[in-house]
């Protein structure tokens, strides 16, 4: 696919299809035909018509089936929706964190076909992107548990023809106020509707009871959906028991919740006392890894995960403990071995944990499941990223099992997996005030993430990590931490706190004598001067860092810093000094198999190739380095070599190849909301079309370009652009022309390295030659 001539048109949506994936509709016992009938009416206007409805909020009290009445009404109107169904639960009542309006758009993009690196880090960026992407389609939009209108505005897909459908126990006035939103305010169940659900989940299993037991039933159930599959379940699971001393025990424990309680609210009693009276017929063995699970760090988990919680290294045993809470409504199965509770069991099963377990028995197990995290993502490590320092762990306890991975695929999946439940392990390790396991757990899991994790949930828990350092005066810890804080503020384009951050790093680790941190804090300061081109402060803090390195037998940390060394010769026009530096960088990586290393260097390679003229090799090198991003699965990595290639294609004269290539970088880079290489790639788009003789089309690609480097502060990339439009429109405009040629000139006299010399020297002369 190639650019069409405007720059702000969104190359990738046409390549976004929308999925179905509502989850099944796991109420479907519960008919609710007053509440559908509702609904349906919204869809049809006066006339017969369809109508168009933004927003439909499904408000009621707690345990009121608002999930379930949703997910069957989604799933009748499913075909009015051509385009797709989108899912996500918001988690807005759990005990927990909820899930923030950024993580929720980050999984809803992801669905939408973006690749998790490819997710935009800055909210307004990926709502954007959200937007678009949804723009010309109709798509029915489920935000379950919703808690805010702030969890949900940045949700709404600016079509018309989409609709959007929330379920909340608030009624998110908010959204009828200012989005127009209508609301369903849900009861509790009609008696008849309550008394069928309880028959539909005891059909086949116990004889069929009589109709006023059952009303009596679902009336200490409050008729709340949850409480009376809950209720349903317990009848089915012992159908010699008659329905007379199900409710008996029903009603001793109301009536012991009822003395324990306020009575404020009914329902809620009621849920409890079911939850309740399920818990209690529970083993003891499953009782205990119920409550056990409430001290989980998330609501959703794994089987290793829940012996480790349990202190049991017996999977089979666990399975099987998990697969009796599943069948008694308490717990949800997700997917194999993968686990979920509903906020409110959660909640139970944190207060059960409170009063049943004792302290020490909480603490043990909470430090159990830690650890198993801490040990796991370690061993992740050593396949994603086996260059950086391991934290010295304590072996692991004998009543847990870490995992272990052979192979990279399979540590980067458990990484996406777990991603969220190793951020809020460090937030309760800090709450818990283990501290040491805090800082332990921030500095594995930086270098445990997946390599398309977005990066915008590590810097709270990385500073969280670094308070727990200081607490306990670990100098080198908080070394290491000031040092991934960097490099992640880097990736987030917050230039002044990262190398604030390196120099804290630098300082601390000249205090300790570490000669080797004070070489890797080196290369990083290094890598921010080459970010805003200081090339000269760049290449000083490279050869420092090189030396270092070489003294302490770092081989691959001096392999990356000379790389970096060559990719500094390179822009500032020192071709043969950047050869001699790739040689021996290219030669270093492939000894040590770095691939990434080895793909980085290509890429330079291949640049100083096609500036020699060699464009076959040029060629060549950049495929290679593309083939490593790829097989890496680094958008990061794949959007910025991507560059490189256009940039050989188009010396080859490949222009359709060269045009494809922008074309993904661009695509990849507006989604890392990466506005400096998004902005050259419309730059490349531009050149290709000035070759092409479509000079109106590469005035528009130049012109958007250089505005972009404007508003970032980019001035050597906004004169490289200027310089670009001022070519682009010489022909018909050449007053505009020159111009752009002097404000580029005006741009570039602060800088005087060879390339720029010699970049003034093309203008000044064009310049000459056109007056």
């Amino acid at each position: 696919m190639h650019f069409h001539a405007q720059p702000t048109t969104d190359p990738g949506r046409a390549e976004s299809p929308v999925p179905r994936q509502l989850p099944a509709d796991a109420g479907g016992f519960v008919n609710r035909t007053d509440e559908l009938a509702q609904l349906n009416a919204i869809l049809t206007s006066e006339d017969g018509g369809p109508l168009v409805v933004s927003v439909y909020v499904i408000a009621g009290t707690a345990g009121a089936g608002k999930t379930s009445l949703a997910l069957r009404w989604a799933h009748q109107i499913r075909d009015r929706f051509p385009d797709g169904q989108l899912y996500a639960n918001l988690r807005g009542y759990d005990p927990g964190e909820p899930v923030a309006a950024r993580e929720a758009l980050h999984r809803l993009l992801t669905s939408l076909g973006v690749r998790t690196e490819a997710v935009p880090q800055d909210l307004d960026a990926a709502a954007a992107l959200y937007r678009s992407l949804l723009a010309d389609r109709r798509v029915l939009v489920v935000l379950d548990n919703a808690a805010t209108v702030g969890q949900v505005r940045p949700l709404l897909p600016g079509s018309a023809h989409s609709l959007v459908l929330v379920t909340s126990r608030s009624r998110l006035s908010g959204l009828a106020v200012r989005d127009g939103a209508r609301r369903l305010t849900l009861g509790v169940l009609p008696e008849p509707e309550a008394v069928a659900l309880l028959r539909a989940v005891t059909a086949g299993y116990r004889p069929a009871d009589d109709e006023r037991q059952l009303a009596e039933l679902a009336r200490l159930c409050a008729r709340l959906p949850l409480a009376l599959r809950i209720a349903a379940e317990r009848a089915a699971s012992h159908p010699h028991l008659r329905l007379d001393d199900l409710i008996a025990d029903l009603r001793d424990e109301s009536a012991l919740w009822d003395a324990l309680s306020t009575g404020d609210d009914e329902e809620a009693e009621a849920i409890r006392t079911v939850f309740a009276w399920s818990y209690r017929a529970l083993s003891e063995q499953a009782a205990r890894l119920f409550r056990l699970l409430g001290l989980h760090p998330g609501p959703e988990f794994g089987l290793r995960a829940a012996a480790a919680l349990a202190g049991t290294t017996s999977t089979s045993r666990s399975r099987q403990l998990l697969d009796s809470l599943v069948g008694a409504h308490l717990l949800e199965q997700t997917a194999p071995d993968r686990y979920q509770f509903h906020d409110l069991l959660r909640a139970y099963a944190i207060d059960q944990a409170q009063h049943e377990e004792p302290p020490a028995e909480r603490e043990a197990a909470l430090c159990r499941v830690l650890e198993w995290y801490l040990h796991t993502a370690d061993a992740a490590q050593s396949c994603i990223n086996p260059a950086e320092d391991r934290v010295p762990l304590t072996p692991a306890s004998g009543d847990i099992s870490p995992l272990t991975f052979s192979e990279y695929d399979a540590a980067v999946d458990w990484a996406e997996r777990e991603h969220d439940n190793l951020l809020q392990a460090v937030r309760t390790a800090a709450d818990a005030g283990h501290d040491r396991l805090a800082w332990q757990l921030a500095t594995v899991l930086w270098n445990a993430q997946f390599p398309s994790a977005s990066g915008t949930g590590w810097p709270t828990v990385g500073r969280i990590g670094l308070e727990a350092a200081e607490r306990l005066g670990e100098r080198a810890a908080q070394g290491a931490l000031h040092t991934y804080l960097g490099m992640a503020y880097t990736r987030l384009n917050r230039l002044a706190e990262s190398l604030e951050s390196h120099q804290h790093a630098l300082a601390i680790r000249r205090d300790l004598g570490d000669r080797l941190g004070e070489a890797r804090s080196l290369n990083l300061i290094g890598l921010n001067h080459l970010r805003t081109r200081r090339l000269d402060p760049a290449a000083h803090h490279f050869e420092q860092a090189i030396s270092a390195f070489q003294e302490q037998d770092a081989t691959h940390w001096a392999a990356t810093a000379l790389s970096n060394l060559a990719t500094t010769h390179y822009r500032a026009g020192r071709l043969p000094e950047a050869a001699t530096v790739i040689d021996q960088a290219l030669t270093a990586h492939r000894a040590l198999g770095d691939q990434r290393g080895e793909g980085n260097i290509l890429r330079v390679l291949s640049d100083v190739q096609r500036e020699q003229g060699d464009i076959d090799a040029s060629l060549i090198s950049a495929q290679a380095a593309l083939d490593i991003a790829l097989s890496l699965r680094n958008l990061r990595l794949e959007g910025f070599w991507l560059l490189t290639l256009g940039a050989a294609q188009q010396a080859a004269g490949q222009h359709a190849e060269a045009l494809t290539s922008y074309q993904r970088s661009a695509t990849l880079h507006r989604r890392l909301a990466d506005r400096s290489r998004e902005a050259l790639a419309w730059q490349g788009v531009g050149e290709v079309y000035h070759r092409l003789g479509r000079h109106a089309e590469a005035a528009d690609f130049h012109r958007q370009a250089a505005s972009a480097q404007r508003d970032l502060g980019d001035t050597w990339h906004q004169a490289l652009a200027l310089d670009g439009l001022a070519s682009a429109v010489l022909d018909e405009r050449p007053e505009e022309a020159h111009r752009h040629w002097a404000q580029a000139l005006t741009l570039l006299a602060d800088f005087s390295d060879p390339r720029a010399a010699a970049v003034r020297e093309a203008i000044e002369r064009r310049l000459t030659e056109t007056s």
